[in-house]
């Protein structure tokens, strides 16, 4: 998943991923997994990080939804996926 626009929202909001962390109830690392894609965000904090970041929900897919697609010199497309 590409966490881009997740991760410029919580730059707006909370200036530090800690201090987002903290807010979400979440340890720093558990924040650090869930934004490089080693872990899988619950409903509980996407619904509580929504609310924190005043996201409204039919926006919810572009920020947790968003896969990472990359297009190469030849026009070819290749989509990336993280894998635990």
């Amino acid at each position: 998943m590409d966490y881009a626009r997740l991760r410029g929202r919580i730059r707006t909001y909370y200036t530090t991923q800690a201090a987002f962390a903290k807010a979400l109830g979440i340890s720093v690392c558990t924040l650090s997994q869930r934004l490089n894609g080693v872990t899988e965000w619950t409903a509980k904090e996407i619904r509580k990080a929504c609310k924190l970041l005043d996201i409204p929900p039919e926006e919810i897919p572009a920020y947790f939804f968003n896969e990472f697609v990359e297009f190469s010199q030849r026009g070819e497309c290749h989509e990336h996926h993280q894998h635990p």
